[in-house]
C-alpha cells in the first residue's frame, strides 16, 4: 500500500497476527471502531468502521516501525521496543501518541544466576575486563536488540564486549555456550529463571508496551488529517469516559456551593442538568465525592457511566498538530 493509495486515506498499520492483533482490534472496537479485514481475514488490507477514510494495512510488528519511519503509513500499533530498536532518529521520525495497555515487555540485561557477585552493570563491566584478560577474547552478549544494547552499554561505560546476534531463543545462549550474557525481552522473568538467568538490578533498558504511534514523515494531506481527527476524537472520548463517572445528587442542599467545592477539590465538572446537581467526576475520586455530597445534605447520590465524553479540546489531536507544526 503506497503513500498515495486508497485516495489519500489515513493508513494505519496493525499487527497481522497473534495476540497483538487481537488486542489492537479490541482497542479500536472499545472506542466504537471495528477493524474489518478484507477477504474474510485472508487479505492484508482492511478498513476501520465508524470512521470514514481510514485504511488498514496488516503488517509484522517490525515492518510497522519501518513503514512509520519511511512515511508510507500514518499510524501504527507496535511496541516501543521496536520503535527504539529500529529507528535511528525515533524522536524526530515518530510520535508515541498513546500507550495502549497491552504488549508489555521489558528489554533487560540478564546474566547467569551462578554469577553471584554480579548484580549491576558496573559489576558486569568488571567481569568483562577480567574475562578478556583470562580468555583473550571479549565477553559475548547474545541479543536481537543490537542498537538498544550498544546505546545502553555505552551509557554505562561498558565497552569490552561483543554482540552475538541471536536468531533463535536468546535466553538459551549461555547454556548453549554461544554467549556469556544476554539482552532480551521479558514479561514475568519466568523464562529467564527457567534458563538459570537473572536480571541485573540496573539492567532494565526499556519498559515497553504497545503504542499508537504517528509518523511525522507521512503525507498528512487534508483527507488523512480529517480522518485522523475523527479517529482520535473517538479514542479520546472513550478514554475520558472510562476515567470518569456521572454523579447526580438529590436533596435539599446548596447546589452551587457543592458544585464549586467538588470542582475545586476533586476535579469534577458541573454538567448542570435541570434542578439536580449533576457532575462528571474522576472515577478514582468517586467515594470521596459521594461522601462529601452526603455531608453537604444530599439525600441520594446516583452514579452512572458515560459511553463517550467528547470535549472541546482533544488532547491527542492537539499533540499531533503540535508535532506536525
Amino acid at each position: 500500500m503506497s503513500r498515495k493509495s486508497a485516495n489519500d486515506a489515513l493508513i494505519i498499520g496493525i499487527p497481522s497476527k497473534g495476540r497483538l492483533q487481537e488486542n489492537a482490534n479490541a482497542f479500536f472496537a472499545r472506542a466504537g471502531m471495528n477493524v474489518k479485514q478484507a477477504g474474510g481475514g485472508r487479505e492484508y488490507v482492511g478498513r476501520l468502521s465508524g470512521v470514514a477514510g481510514v485504511a488498514v494495512a496488516f503488517l509484522s510488528a517490525s515492518e510497522i516501525a519501518a513503514r512509520l519511519e519511511d512515511g508510507s503509513i500514518h499510524y501504527g500499533d507496535t511496541g516501543e521496543d521496536q520503535i527504539r530498536e529500529q529507528l535511528a532518529d525515533a524522536d524526530n521520525s515518530v510520535e508515541l501518541v498513546l500507550p495502549l495497555g497491552f504488549g508489555y515487555a521489558d528489554v533487560v540485561v540478564a546474566v547467569p544466576q551462578s554469577w553471584i557477585d554480579v548484580s549491576t552493570m558496573a559489576d558486569l563491566d568488571d567481569v568483562a575486563l577480567g574475562f578478556h584478560r583470562r580468555h583473550g577474547r571479549r565477553l559475548r552478549i547474545a541479543t536481537k536488540y543490537l542498537n538498544l544494547t550498544r546505546a545502553f552499554f555505552a551509557e554505562h561505560g561498558l565497552t569490552d564486549y561483543r554482540i552475538v546476534e541471536s536468531a533463535g531463543a536468546t535466553e538459551g545462549a549461555p547454556a548453549a555456550g554461544t554467549a556469556e550474557a544476554i539482552v532480551d525481552i521479558t514479561t514475568t522473568g519466568s523464562t529467564l529463571a527457567a534458563n538459570n538467568l537473572k536480571i541485573l538490578d540496573d539492567g532494565v533498558i526499556l519498559k515497553s508496551q504497545a503504542n499508537l504511534v504517528a509518523s511525522l514523515r507521512a503525507d498528512w494531506a487534508a483527507p488523512a488529517f480529517a480522518a485522523a481527527a475523527s479517529m482520535l476524537d473517538m479514542i479520546d472520548a472513550k478514554r475520558h469516559a472510562e476515567a470518569h463517572v456521572v454523579v447526580t445528587a438529590l436533596g435539599k442542599f446548596d447546589r452551587a456551593k457543592a458544585a464549586k467545592e467538588l470542582v475545586q477539590k476533586f476535579g469534577c465538572s458541573n454538567e448542570g442538568r435541570g434542578s439536580d446537581l449533576t457532575l462528571l467526576c474522576p472515577r478514582a475520586n468517586l467515594h470521596d465525592v459521594a461522601n462529601r455530597l452526603r455531608a453537604l445534605g444530599a439525600e441520594t447520590v446516583t452514579v452512572s457511566s458515560a459511553e463517550y465524553v467528547f470535549r472541546a479540546k482533544n488532547d491527542l489531536l492537539a499533540q499531533l498538530k503540535k508535532r506536525l507544526k
